[in-house]
C-alpha cells in the first residue's frame, strides 16, 4: 500500500508540475493563423499587427514567424510582446507605390539640433514608442529592401527609412536574427533602457546601431558591416527635446567592417570599390546629453575607419574604458578623440568636457599612411586625464618633409570627422590641446619611409610617455613640441630620458 501511494503521488505531482509548467510557459501567436502568407507578394501587415494585438491583449506571448517571407509596410509593437523569426522567416520591408504606404513620420518634439532621420521614428518598417518587455529574436532575418537610405524630407509621404526604430522603452532584447539592407538606419533606439543587443548580423549602407540617450544597455557578439556609415553609434541628441546622458553601456565581442555591401552576409568579404568605407565604432557626433561610463572591450575594426570619441555640443564624455582591439586596413586615424563646439543645440549652452578616458591593449595593421592617430581638443578647453597604453600601430607611411610642415586649423566649430584634419603633418600621434596624457608602452612604425616625426604635441600641459618606440628616418624627427609644459619621457629606446618643465619650440 505505501509502495502503490507513493507512485500515485509521484504520478500526481509530475502531472501537476508539467500541467503547470505548460501554463506558465507564454502562449504563441502564429501569425499565419491570422492570414498571413508568407509568399514575398501579399502583403502580410494586417495579419502580423492582428497576432501582435491579440497577443497584448491577452497580458502578453510570442507573435511566431514560422519559414517564409512575410512582405510588410510599418508593423507595431507592442509590451510584454515578442517576435520570434524562426529559420527561413524573412520579413521584408515592401517598395512604397500609391497602395503600399508606410506610417508618416510624426510630429517631431524637436528637430532643430538633429537631422531628419533622427527626429522621427514612425517612418519605419518595425516601430514601438512608450513599450516595456519587448523583443525580437530568432534565427529569421529582416530584410530592408524597400527601405529608403537618404533623407526625404522634401518627399516623405508613405516612405520608411530604418529597419527597426524605438523610442522611450525599456526591459528590450533583439537578439540572434540577421539585418540585410537596413535603410538609413537597421536600429534607431532612443531613450531604451535595460537593453540586451546580442548575436545580432547587419549588411547596410548607412548606420548599423544608433543607441542615443539611453541607459544599461549591453551590445555582444553583434557582426556589423556597414561601408557607408557608422557600424555601431552612441549618441545624445535632442529628439527627445531635452537632453539625456548615454550611460553605463558595455559593447563586447563584436566585429566592425566595411566591405561592400552584401558581401559579408554571402561570406565573400570584397573590398574594391571603396576606399572611403565607414564601419566603425563611435561616441558622438550628436552630443548634447554627454556619455558616461563606458566599456568597450574585445572588438574587431576590418576594412573601415578607426574608433572615435567625440563631443562637440557641450556635453561631457568621461569615464570611458576601451580594451582588447584589433584594427587591420583602418582608412583613416586609428584613434579619434576629440572635443569641439559645434554647439548644435539651445543658446548658452556649456562647452564639451572630454576626460578620465583608459584605452589600452590596441594592435592595428595597414593603417593609412595619411593620418595620424589625432587627440584634439580646442584651444582653453583641453581635453583632460587621457591614458593609452599597450598600443602598438603599423602604419602605411610615405610622408613627405613637407607634410610635416603642415599646420591644421583648430577647426573649433567644424563636424567631427577625421577628414576634416586632412593629411596630418606626425604620422603617428597627432596632439593638441590636451592636459594630463599618459602614454605607455606605445610602439609605432611604418611600412614605407615617412618623414614626419612620430610625435606632434602642440599646446600640451603634462605629457609622461614611458616605453615608447617610434620608428624613425634619418633626417626626421621622434617629437615635435609646440607651447608643451610638464614634458616627461622615460626608458624608451633610442630616446634619451628628458624632462621639460616649459618649451615653445623643440624636436628631437
Amino acid at each position: 500500500m505505501t509502495r502503490l501511494y507513493r507512485l500515485l503521488s509521484g504520478t500526481i505531482a509530475l502531472f501537476f508540475s508539467a500541467a503547470c509548467f505548460a501554463q506558465a510557459q507564454p502562449p504563441v501567436y502564429n501569425i499565419k493563423k491570422y492570414g498571413a502568407m508568407g509568399d514575398g507578394k501579399t502583403l502580410d501587415t494586417k495579419a502580423i499587427d492582428k497576432a501582435i494585438t491579440e497577443a497584448n491583449a491577452a497580458g502578453g506571448g510570442t507573435v511566431y514567424f514560422p519559414a517564409g517571407d512575410y512582405l510588410s509596410v510599418t508593423i507595431h509593437l507592442k509590451s510584454n510582446v515578442g517576435l520570434y523569426l524562426d529559420h527561413g522567416a524573412t520579413i521584408v520591408a515592401a517598395t512604397t507605390s500609391k497602395e503600399v504606404q508606410y506610417d508618416l513620420p510624426e510630429k517631431s518634439e524637436n528637430d532643430t539640433y538633429q537631422d531628419f532621420g533622427h527626429s522621427y521614428f514612425h517612418n519605419s518598417l518595425i516601430v514601438g514608442e512608450n513599450l516595456h518587455d519587448i523583443s525580437i529574436t530568432g534565427p529569421g532575418k529582416i530584410w530592408g529592401k524597400g527601405l529608403i537610405r537618404e533623407d526625404q524630407k522634401e518627399n516623405n509621404a508613405g516612405y520608411a527609412n530604418k529597419a527597426l526604430s524605438l523610442k522611450l522603452c525599456k526591459n528590450v532584447i533583439l537578439r540572434d536574427f540577421t539585418v540585410a539592407y537596413g535603410g538609413w538606419f537597421c536600429f534607431l533606439l532612443t531613450a531604451v533602457d535595460n537593453a540586451t543587443i546580442d548575436n545580432i548580423k547587419m549588411d547596410t549602407n548607412r548606420d548599423g546601431i544608433d543607441l542615443v540617450s539611453s541607459k544599461n544597455v549591453r551590445i555582444s557578439n553583434c557582426s556589423i558591416n556597414s561601408p557607408g556609415d557608422d557600424a555601431i553609434v552612441l549618441k545624445s541628441d535632442y529628439a527627445l527635446n531635452y537632453p539625456r546622458m548615454t550611460e553605463n553601456i558595455t559593447i563586447t565581442n563584436c566585429q566592425v567592417s566595411g566591405y561592400n555591401e552584401g558581401t559579408f552576409l554571402d561570406g565573400t568579404y570584397k573590398k574594391n570599390g571603396r576606399k572611403d568605407a565607414t564601419g566603425r565604432i563611435k561616441l558622438g557626433t550628436e552630443s548634447n546629453g554627454g556619455f558616461k561610463n563606458i566599456t568597450i572591450s574585445n572588438c574587431v575594426f576590418d576594412h573601415c575607419r578607426g574608433l572615435a570619441l567625440e563631443t562637440v555640443d557641450g556635453a561631457v564624455l568621461e569615464d570611458i574604458t576601451i580594451t582588447n582591439i584589433t584594427m587591420r586596413d583602418v582608412l583613416n586615424a586609428p584613434i579619434f578623440i576629440r572635443l569641439g563646439a559645434r554647439m548644435r543645440g539651445p543658446k548658452d549652452s556649456p562647452y564639451s568636457q572630454l576626460r578620465r578616458v583608459l584605452i589600452s591593449n590596441v594592435v592595428a595593421s595597414g593603417v593609412t599612411g595619411e593620418q595620424a592617430a589625432i587627440i584634439s581638443g580646442i584651444p582653453d578647453h583641453d581635453i583632460e586625464d587621457l591614458t593609452l597604453s599597450n598600443i602598438r600601430i603599423y602604419f602605411k607611411g610615405g610622408g613627405t618633409k613637407a607634410q610635416s610642415t603642415r599646420e591644421i586649423p583648430p577647426l573649433i566649430d567644424s563636424y567631427p570627422d577625421p577628414n576634416r584634419f586632412g593629411i596630418t603633418p606626425a604620422y603617428g600621434f597627432f596632439i593638441r590641446n590636451v592636459k594630463d596624457l599618459k602614454m605607455n608602452d606605445v610602439e609605432i612604425s611604418y611600412a614605407k619611409e615617412d618623414l614626419r616625426p612620430a610625435f606632434i604635441l602642440d599646446h600640451v600641459t603634462g605629457a609622461d610617455f614611458q616605453h615608447v618606440r617610434a620608428q624613425k628616418v634619418n633626417g626626421a624627427s621622434t617629437f615635435m613640441l609646440t607651447e608643451v609644459k610638464n614634458f616627461n619621457l622615460f626608458n624608451s629606446p633610442g630616446l634619451p630620458d628628458t624632462k621639460i618643465e616649459g618649451v615653445n619650440k623643440k624636436e628631437f
